[in-house]
């Protein structure tokens, strides 16, 4: 007899269960710090070792780096937030030390500047340092979610990359979530999600799907148009996107601007498709999206039958994790149901030779 491997699923403090199979890699795996560390000069290996050393007893370097954030030479702020950027990638006991001797201010001012690579490495060390619970609150109390924000919006790649990534690490404090979701950075996180690359793509995805454990912040991301590349992604078994697409999805289902959204840029055919051909996880998240829209709408559960959904789901009710069994018996009890003057679900699941 076959054996079934189970294994929670824990994300933001939300567990999910058997989301994993054989030790599949999660969903959403959180984002990176500096992933870098190259100084753009010829000394960068000097400067590196100069630094790895220096960090041992680094209080004195820590406090005139951040002297040199507010240099009136550019050169000076240039070379002080790419030496605290890496300092704070290097050595996690250091992230506490810099923001003890004041470095965030200066760095969110560096956020705001027109000069590309001050704001990117502006935008990093930020980055760097919300790593740290500890300065999280510090970071967010000390006006970074605008600047953070427009770097989101108009920053190089890597600045918008790496803005994602600190308002997703600033939004594992509560409240800061309406904070973030009202000073505008879902639309650009959207748009990072259709136009990014890889990365860009996995780190959009994950700050959304923090944020839009929010209300107001589903219904923004709706709104924005988040819709399209979400089912988009999900359709593509290539993108390596479909799990983290499908996660957000479910994140948004619960908001009813969310279920005529997914219908209307084809999201029925898509999660059906998973259903029948996915994951074991896959197969256990589009089923139970699938459910949820199914739960209220006699429309849409004629969609999802003429799809033909139930023999997968039948398959599925059979050989899935035990979550997805329970939701593949709902779904096919619900498309089983009679419909007030429609009854081509009925007929769709007789031709399936599932009994009505």
């Amino acid at each position: 007899m076959e054996t079934e491997v189970q294994s929670n699923f824990t994300y933001m403090g939300r567990t999910f269960t058997n989301l994993s199979i054989n030790g599949s890699s999660s969903a959403f795996s959180d984002c990176n710090s500096d992933i870098s560390g190259e100084f753009p000069t010829a000394s960068s290996q000097s400067r590196r070792l100069f630094l790895a050393c220096a960090s041992e007893n680094s209080d004195e370097l820590i406090e005139q780096l951040v002297s040199d954030l507010e240099s009136s030479s550019i050169d000076e702020q240039k070379q002080a937030v790419i030496e605290i950027r890496l300092l704070a990638k290097n050595k996690p006991e250091n992230r506490i030390k810099i923001a003890r001797a004041g470095a965030i201010k200066p760095l969110i001012s560096l956020i705001s500047s027109t000069d590309p690579q001050l704001q990117e490495n502006g935008v990093t060390a930020i980055l760097n340092l919300s790593l740290c619970d500890e300065n999280k609150e510090l970071i967010a109390a000390s006006g970074a979610i605008k600047p953070l924000v427009r770097a989101l919006k108009v920053g190089t790649s890597t600045a918008r990359e790496n803005a994602a990534c600190a308002l997703l690490r600033l939004s594992q404090v509560e409240e800061n979530k309406i904070a973030i979701g009202r000073s505008g950075a879902i639309p650009p996180l959207v748009n990072l999600l259709e136009t990014g690359n890889f990365r860009g793509k996995k780190d959009a995805s994950t700050a959304l799907y923090s944020l839009c454990s929010v209300k107001e912040n589903k219904v923004r991301a709706v709104q924005a148009g988040v819709m399209k590349p979400l089912v988009e992604l999900m359709a593509d078994f290539s993108s390596n996107m479909v799990d983290k697409s499908a996660f957000v999805v479910s994140e948004l289902i619960s908001v009813a601007e969310a279920r005529p959204a997914l219908v209307d840029e084809g999201g029925i055919p898509v999660l059906v498709e998973i259903v029948e051909v996915g994951s074991q996880r896959q197969k256990e998240i589009a089923v139970a999206i699938l459910l949820q829209i199914c739960e209220d709408s006699v429309a849409y559960r004629t969609m999802v039958a003429r799809e033909g959904a139930i023999p997968p789901l039948v398959a599925l009710s059979q050989s899935g994790t035990s979550r997805a069994k329970r939701k593949a018996e709902k779904l096919i009890d619900l498309l089983r149901q009679p419909r007030s003057g429609n009854g081509a679900a009925t007929a769709v699941a007789r031709t399936s030779g599932v009994p009505v």
